[in-house]
């Protein structure tokens, strides 16, 4: 009688005994791994390196642009080393990804120099300002380019040039890394503002917002339309022109008129009204200014 006993719990115990000796001997197979499921391999692009515990899988949070979580230390089993967290994804984090120095997300700008008159020695010279103020700002490593239409460009077989079409496709920052817009549609759908359209250094333009100094600086040449394409008669010659009979399209920085009127068209950007003449830009609140953009 004793015998079957001791027969009956000998075979009742074996596999509780196999059991423990599998919890024991792989990691987390009883533990973390029956709430989390399997380890992934070295913590998927965590850097996590922990065998068991929840490491592997919660390293893995480098998807997108959150790091990864620490992982866990392994429910049951000896606890491997959690994951040490993914790398953050890059992100389109706009401002602050490309050069060093003030201007590392600087996209967009207006002059902080101004010119006297519409001669700007072309689109060559006024890529060329551009290029320059950019560089003083720690941003000279992009292409900079003036936002500027002419009706005779050499560069296109002697064709015209549209503004829009010279400025890349965005998304443009300024200098403190507010978006001034994320494409070309968003660009030509907004309005001026004071508070946006800086200077490279930061500086708001001198306009009609409250406050301002002055004199009024706010007319920036374009000789655009509104939409970005060209306005004929409106370029100051394709900007080689010192003469009073030449005119040039501007528009405005802070989008507004007299008496801060924020209604069309003293609202636009980029086109509001010709300048007085091409031999002196200051009549009707103007200064040579241009508008710059990163093309790349």
């Amino acid at each position: 009688m004793k015998r079957q006993t001791w027969n009956a719990l000998t075979q009742w115990s074996r596999p509780l005994q196999i059991g423990l000796l599998l919890c024991g001997g792989v990691i987390a197979a009883c533990g973390d791994d029956a709430n989390d499921g399997a380890e992934t391999d070295a913590g998927s692009n965590g850097a996590g390196t922990g065998k068991g515990g929840t490491g592997g899988k919660a390293g893995g949070g480098g998807s997108a642009a959150t790091p990864g979580s620490m992982g866990g230390t392994g429910g049951g089993g000896a606890g491997g080393r959690g994951g040490t967290g993914g790398v953050a994804s890059d992100l389109d984090a706009g401002p602050g990804d490309d050069d060093g120095g003030a201007g590392g997300g600087l996209s967009f700008f207006v002059t902080s120099d101004t010119s006297m008159t519409g001669n700007l020695g072309g689109l060559t010279g006024a890529d060329k300002r551009c290029q320059d103020l950019a560089a003083a700002v720690g941003a000279g490593s992009k292409t900079w380019h003036a936002y500027l239409s002419v009706e005779k460009d050499a560069a296109n077989s002697g064709n015209a040039t549209n503004a829009r079409d010279r400025i890349g496709k965005g998304p443009w920052y300024n200098v403190k890394g507010a978006l001034i817009a994320k494409d070309l549609t968003e660009l030509h759908s907004r309005n001026g503002d004071a508070n946006l359209f800086l200077d490279e250094k930061g500086n708001k333009v001198n306009g009609q917002w409250e406050g301002s100094p002055m004199p009024n600086q706010h007319d920036v040449f374009t000789g655009s339309k509104a939409d970005g394409t060209v306005l004929a008669d409106r370029t100051c010659k394709d900007w080689t022109s010192e003469s009073m009979s030449d005119l040039g399209q501007v528009g405005h920085t802070d989008g507004l008129g007299p008496n801060r009127n924020g209604a069309p068209p003293y609202n636009s950007w980029n086109s509001v009204h010709e300048n007085a003449g091409c031999n002196d830009t200051a009549p009707r609140g103007g200064a040579g200014k241009l508008y710059c953009f990163a093309v790349e």
